[in-house]
């Protein structure tokens, strides 16, 4: 027999106890050290809001020639964004990025113009950038300066030969229709959707990335090298070579991109990638990558990519102005930056 008793009509109903201060802070627990762990959760879960308010105010978003334009203005400064995300893992950081993203291109384009094969220019073009980062790495290491000033002073250096060399102008197309022009610049249908070669190029190195930050020897060293130099040497660890060769390797990257954005779009400005360098870096950032090195992310890296792509494509598909992009990138880097101090600062209490 029920015995329950039902409240007579237009009598309150009780209100349920609150939640206790103790459950609060366990669920606030539960929440700070899954985030702290995967890093990569914060700016996932800002994309997929983001994703799903543009698509709200444009259906088109994610329609095919949207999704086309998106998938093409990612590679370009993802593959950078690799090569500083270890770099920022390691403690330090490179602004001259930029400047040899414009570089290379035009150095691959001169190089054919006198009669050099493609695969031999593209060597060379690749080799400078290599030089470049070195030259940083040694300067940083050897001289201890700060990779702020010296690569800010190779911005400038690489910046003005790619306009001394040019005029300031912006140099032929490459008229080359071999294999190795398709495989940097060529392009396929999926599902009715433009994939570019360079996307898969990006998906490739970032793959590659991943696999040296979290499960070979010199992703320990990378962290190891980012979180306390003076141990990690103590230990055996070669701080110096670390960091040398991920100059390198960042430089290398960015004078990839730029020959892969000149090849693709047919054109080698040497201006391009003006501004770049910071871009890149507030992807890194909002990725999940620490700015002051011993924690990175390549996963949060492609995530911070993909979503500093998708608010400038979002903003000028729901109508506001382009300006705007600048704002909202601010917006996301301090949010960023005051959810990963929060995380900091629960991990060292724990």
């Amino acid at each position: 027999m029920n015995t329950t008793k039902l409240a007579p009509p237009g009598a309150a109903r009780p209100v349920p106890p609150p939640v206790p201060a103790a459950a609060r802070k366990r669920l606030e627990v539960r929440v700070l050290a899954t985030l702290a762990r995967h890093r990569e959760l914060t700016p996932l879960l800002i994309l997929l809001v983001l994703s799903a308010g543009f698509t709200m105010l444009n259906p088109n978003f994610f329609s095919s020639l949207n999704v086309t334009t998106l998938l093409s203005i990612v590679p370009e400064l993802g593959i950078i964004a690799l090569g500083m995300a270890l770099l920022l893992t390691a403690g330090e950081f490179d602004l001259s990025v930029g400047a040899v993203f414009g570089l290379a291109p035009i150095l691959l384009l001169l190089a054919v113009q006198f009669g050099a094969p493609l695969p031999l220019a593209l060597a060379g073009a690749l080799a400078v950038s290599v030089a470049i980062g070195c030259l940083n790495g040694v300067l940083v290491t050897g001289l201890s300066i700060t990779s702020f000033l010296v690569t800010l002073s190779i911005l400038l250096i690489v910046r003005g030969s790619a306009l001394f060399v040019t005029n300031g102008f912006p140099q032929q197309p490459l008229e080359d229709e071999s294999l190795l022009r398709s495989l940097l610049a060529g392009n396929f249908e999926l599902a009715g959707i433009t994939v570019n070669a360079s996307l898969v190029w990006f998906a490739g190195l970032a793959a590659l990335c991943h696999y040296l930050l979290r499960h070979a020897r010199l992703g320990n060293w990378i962290v190891a090298t980012g979180s306390n130099s003076a141990a990690a040497t103590a230990r055996g660890v070669p701080t110096a070579g670390v960091k040398i060769g991920l100059f390198a390797l960042t430089s290398a990257l960015a004078g990839f991109a730029g020959i892969l954005s000149a090849l693709r779009i047919s054109s080698a400005s040497p201006v391009a990638g003006t501004g770049y360098e910071l871009e890149v870096i507030a992807m890194v950032v909002i990725g999940g990558t620490v700015l002051t090195g011993g924690q990175g992310t390549i996963v949060g890296t492609v995530i911070g990519v993909m979503l500093l792509r998708i608010i400038r494509n979002g903003i000028i598909m729901a109508g506001a102005p382009g300006l705007a992009y600048n704002i909202f990138v601010g917006v996301i880097i301090l949010a960023m930056l005051i959810i990963h101090a929060r995380l900091e600062k629960y991990t060292k209490l724990r």
